[in-house]
């Protein structure tokens, strides 16, 4: 039993100091936006044969995921 609480203790502690080091890493990395304007992804779609209200949608989908930054309206 006790060899059971010392590798859960491990565990445990492993898990901690992974999870801080992932927090460390993402502070420390500058925020970025999403890479692509808007406009870009009308364009984009446009040229694939959407029609202007599948290409809205489809954008607008893709800013809600955060792969298009959102229109200026």
């Amino acid at each position: 039993m006790r060899r059971m609480s010392m590798a859960l203790t491990l565990a445990v502690a492993a898990a901690g100091l992974g999870a801080s080091a992932v927090t460390a890493q993402a502070a420390s990395a500058p925020e970025q936006g999403p890479p692509f304007p808007y406009q870009d992804c009308l364009k984009a779609t446009k040229d694939k044969g959407e029609s202007p209200a599948q290409s809205r949608w489809h954008c607008d989908q893709l800013v809600e995921k955060g792969w298009v930054r959102p229109a200026n309206r």
